[in-house]
């Protein structure tokens, strides 16, 4: 319930626009309200906007962190027991990868999230998640480089020349470099938000080439980059029905007589 000052102004505004001295100054105070109800309205209306707790946004972060690196904590954990398999390094090597697939696939999923959830500040994590992805996609590389061929770039060359699945793999490595590198806020404003957002479209070329590369790596059981890849085109499909449902109502709006284009943005607002 409004306060007594909340009141007095109130009715005192309403008292001045009734005076022979308010003509001249009710363009300024706006139109006249009625007392006691309409205050209340307006304090509904526009109440203030709470800012998320610092607090709460790093202990988010913090589990984020804790979510990416937990695999890479696990895998350690059952290297030192013994629990890799018959051939552990092989094991090590393509799990750090696929994870890195994993965490590639999450970081598409964020925004198509965000917007059903509507919650818009889950954006925040698309870098980490994607960062977390390089570091262990860098991992399984450097694994097979230095565990698996003792840094034998000869065999690493003839293996890229000769092997289809390692030279898929090699090039999603290499154009995931530049979006890794340019990650920072400094890049963007370097780069211009538009030609950065461009640049990172290079994802949507990395992560079927990751799944190529899985999917020729396996001799077994192909049903994990098959659902992978299943993901991927899932994910791509939103975005291409999202960007057409975006533009059916521009369309509408530049097809629209000119007595009614006027209102297309408040047909807009109100779906």
């Amino acid at each position: 319930m409004p306060g007594p000052r909340f009141s007095l102004s109130v009715w005192g505004g309403f008292a001045l626009a009734h005076s022979p001295q308010s003509e001249h100054m009710r363009f300024r105070s706006g139109p006249r309200h009625s007392p006691g109800k309409s205050g209340r309205s307006g304090a509904v209306a526009n109440p203030p906007r709470k800012r998320p707790s610092k607090t709460r946004d790093n202990l988010v972060y913090g589990l984020v962190w804790l979510a990416c690196f937990a695999p890479l904590v696990w895998l350690a954990w059952r290297g030192v027991m013994g629990d890799l398999g018959a051939n552990p390094i092989e094991k090590l090597i393509r799990e750090l990868g696929v994870w890195g697939l994993r965490l590639l696939l999450v970081g598409l999923a964020i925004t198509p999230a965000a917007r059903i959830l509507k919650k818009p500040r889950l954006v925040r994590f698309r870098r980490t998640i994607g960062l977390f992805a390089f570091s262990y996609i860098v991992l399984h590389l450097f694994s097979y480089i230095g565990v698996d061929l003792f840094f034998d770039w000869a065999q690493l060359w003839k293996d890229i020349v000769k092997r289809p699945f390692i030279t898929l793999g090699m090039l999603g490595f290499v154009l995931l470099i530049p979006l890794a590198v340019t990650s920072t806020n400094g890049w963007v404003i370097r780069m211009g938000r538009v030609a950065w957002s461009r640049l990172h479209r290079l994802v949507y070329v990395i992560v079927p080439l990751g799944v190529a590369h899985y999917y020729l790596l396996v001799k077994a059981d192909h049903r994990p980059p098959i659902i992978y890849g299943v993901v991927f085109v899932a994910l791509m499909a939103w975005r291409v029905w999202e960007g057409r449902s975006k533009m059916l109502p521009r369309a509408a709006g530049e097809l629209s007589p000119p007595g009614r284009a006027k209102r297309a943005p408040e047909d807009k607002l109100s779906d």
